[in-house]
């Protein structure tokens, strides 16, 4: 018999097995699902993979209808036919798993890893325990460690508490859900509409900005500028007043000293020094990488998990800002020193004694903060090596000396009106030069001047704003609220997010609460407002910590959860009819506007709308059939609507926005003026398959020659535009 490590994936499970193993691991398995066989001393050990979960919450009877409190687990090949390739993984852990006398859990060590390899013990292996493997880094050290220390148990509380969130997760959302199609349903439409626990809040939220920004009215303000000269250059200065609000005032003062020279009434300095980072969090790590590269919370968290697992950072979901010294401070630097880039930082940070970070204020008792392990990153996609590479420089910017800044402050009287200028600058680079240029610092270097010198007005200028709506939330942002508010966890946010624009209930990358999301927020609140209530699901997290701690009952946290719905959907029975109209009413006017392309160019009476048709998406007159005016829509692309319209034709304009490139604005009218082309090498031989001619074709983004003997032959000529 042997021994059999269960992993969360195949790639965890290789590096377990070379981790581990004396010799060289045995690969076995067949249909792309691979498990090792290795030995270790006298143990034979299986090392063997999950992928994922495997298990899933499911209903129990499949009947319609709300409310649904009868569940269990169950294999998700059995209920989702997207995981139908589970069965795969699922049938050797159960073979593997009859070999073996004795059994350790290697899942990430998290509330989601420990409850999937809770149940793989529990409904595959039939045992009612297991040993537990904790590490942060997929290491031959750290993996060895975890292996010789593994625990003797299975770590309950946080399995358990991760078995309470589905079970949370799944009445929520299934019951919600199944409430609101069921009202649109009887209000005459049938649309899946859905909503869950943490998204409800979450969409609240949003919505909440987004009424905000639109109750917002702009109120007018002026400033003074002046523009003058000093000994060593030239100054801009703002009146000390900075925003006037009565123009009166702004005229007054503006008449007083136009054309007056001044002098230098003071000129300070004040130096403070800028602290190194702490090191990142998954929070921190997704913020940073919007604002740096424009990579989605969710992408980051999917590039960082890919570095985990080939073993060149620690593990990413974690809310710890923390590195303990047992992770090793000098081995790290000393094997990052190996790449050419970080050499020289490295070997600079070596030298210092002691190496202290300095740690943040937030903790995880499950990992450390994200750190790279020395080890690295191989992959060539640019977006891994950037993640990577933010990464190495904020923990290298931990070890590194203060940032030192000096502001210079100059204040000009003319005519006892005080005009004000100050500008910052980096004195000492410090923790800077290790960050690189993800240390973004604005430098505004101030002439040098004496208090007394004269000043020579150039210009004075009047400038007419007006205060600003609130800005709308990014995705990041949005991520660091939810987490402020304790709402989610720092793996699912992200991915809540992701499901708010899916239901089409935000749009854009500075999330807009759409009609459909408005109104389904002000239905919910209307009818049933504990169904976006933040603080009954900041209520359901605390009591799954607590459940995590062993202070609390799974028992009586799910009995709770079930009386709680039980009223909401009690209440949401008796109104459903109002609700369904309002929904309805709400999903007409967001589907008009987000389809709406545009004023019909042929009857001049219809409306140009995305419709979807046997063979995809495309523009027609509303007026159909009286009206047949139809237009091509790009493949293989979202398109989105606009208000522009073509200069050359004044056909409206659609946005066609691809994964990874710059979105691109388009005319709907192939026979536009600007996308015609003249060549002399139409109607002349292919030059790839010699047997056709190349001929005129036309997308939505111009038109380009082809060969006509396409699709044989896909040759292409792409021809500039005519000046």
């Amino acid at each position: 018999m042997a021994e059999l490590i269960i992993t969360e994936k195949p790639k965890s499970a290789q590096r377990i097995a070379e981790a581990l193993a004396d010799g060289k691991p045995i690969k076995k398995g067949a249909k792309g699902v691979y498990y090792y066989e290795i030995t270790r001393g006298n143990t034979d050990i299986i090392v063997a993979c999950a992928v994922g979960h495997l298990f899933g919450i499911a209903q129990n009877q499949k009947k319609g209808g709300y409310p649904v409190f009868d569940v269990e687990w169950k294999p998700l090949y059995e209920t989702d036919k997207n995981a139908a390739f589970t069965k795969k993984y699922y049938d050797v852990l159960k073979k593997v798993s009859k070999e073996a006398d004795s059994f350790i859990v290697s899942t990430d060590f998290d509330i989601e890893g420990s409850t999937i390899g809770m149940n793989i013990i529990r409904f595959i292996c039939k045992q009612k325990d297991a040993k537990r493997m904790k590490f942060s880094t997929l290491t031959k050290p750290d993996l060895v460690k975890a292996y010789e220390t593994a625990s003797p148990t299975l770590d309950w509380g946080r399995a358990i508490a991760g078995e309470t969130r589905h079970h949370l997760d799944f009445f929520y959302g299934i019951n919600l859900s199944r409430a609101l199609t069921s009202s649109i349903k009887k209000a005459g439409m049938f649309k899946i509409l859905s909503i869950g626990r943490v998204q409800g809040p979450a969409l609240k939220i949003i919505v909440e900005k987004e009424k905000e920004i639109k109750a917002f009215k702009s109120v007018p303000f002026w400033q003074l500028e002046l523009h003058g000269k000093v000994n060593n250059g030239k100054l801009i200065t703002l009146h000390k007043a900075d925003k006037f609000w009565e123009k009166k005032e702004v005229e007054e003062i503006y008449g007083k000293t136009r054309g007056k020279d001044g002098k230098v009434s003071d000129a300070k300095k004040k130096e403070f020094q800028q602290k190194a980072p702490a090191p990142f969090d998954l929070t921190t790590l997704q913020t940073e990488a919007y604002k740096c590269f424009g990579i989605s919370p969710k992408e980051t968290l999917s590039i960082a998990q890919d570095l985990y697992t080939a073993g060149a950072i620690s593990y990413p979901r974690t809310s710890s800002q923390q590195l303990p010294a047992s992770i090793g401070y000098e081995k790290i630097l000393k094997q990052l020193a190996k790449n050419q880039d970080y050499a020289s930082l490295c070997s600079e940070l070596l030298k210092k004694s002691p190496l202290s970070p300095n740690n943040g204020k937030k903790t995880d008792p499950a990992h450390p903060a994200i750190y790279p392990t020395g080890i690295a990153s191989k992959s060539s996609d640019e977006r891994n090596h950037k993640i990577y590479d933010l990464i190495v420089r904020r923990f290298m910017s931990t070890f590194a000396e203060a940032a030192v800044r000096e502001t210079v402050t100059i204040l000009i009287d003319v005519e006892n009106e005080i005009f004000t200028s100050s500008g910052t600058l980096t004195k000492t680079e410090g923790w800077h030069r290790f960050y690189g240029s993800y240390a973004k610092m604005k430098e505004e270097e101030l002439p040098e001047v004496k208090v007394g010198e004269d000043f020579g007005q150039e210009k004075l200028n009047v400038l007419e704003k007006e205060t600003k709506a609130p800005p709308r939330f990014t995705p990041a942002s949005i991520i660091r609220e939810l987490e402020k508010k304790n709402l989610g966890t720092k793996a699912t946010r992200a991915e809540i997010i992701e499901t708010l624009y899916k239901r089409g209930y935000v749009i854009d990358k500075a999330l807009e609460a759409t009609e459909l999301g408005m109104q389904t927020i002000e239905t919910l609140q209307k009818y049933s407002p504990k169904v976006v209530n933040e603080e009954l699901t900041r209520h359901f997290e605390m009591e799954m910590e607590g459940i995590q701690e062993n202070r609390k009952k799974e028992e009586e946290v799910l009995e709770e959860a079930k009386e709680v719905l039980t009223e909401i959907l009690g209440e949401f029975k008796k109104k459903e009819e109002d609700i369904g109209k309002d929904l309805l009413e709400a999903t007409k006017t967001a589907h008009f506007r987000e389809n709406k392309v545009g004023k019909c160019t042929r009857c001049d009476e219809g409306t140009l709308m995305i419709k979807r048709g046997k063979f995809g998406k495309f523009i027609a007159c509303s007026k159909y059939p009286d009206c047949e005016a139809t237009f091509k829509l790009p493949g293989n692309c979202l398109v989105k609507t606009t208000e522009n319209l073509c200069n050359e034709c004044a056909h409206p304009m659609i946005l066609a926005i691809r994964k990874r490139k710059k979105p691109q604005e388009a005319c709907i009218n192939l026979d536009c003026p600007a996308k015609q082309i003249k060549s002399d090498k139409e109607n002349s031989a292919c030059e790839k398959c010699a047997k056709g001619k190349m001929i005129v074709r036309k997308s939505v983004y111009g038109q380009f020659l082809a060969c006509d003997q396409f699709p044989k032959c896909r040759n292409i000529l792409r021809t500039p535009k005519p000046v």
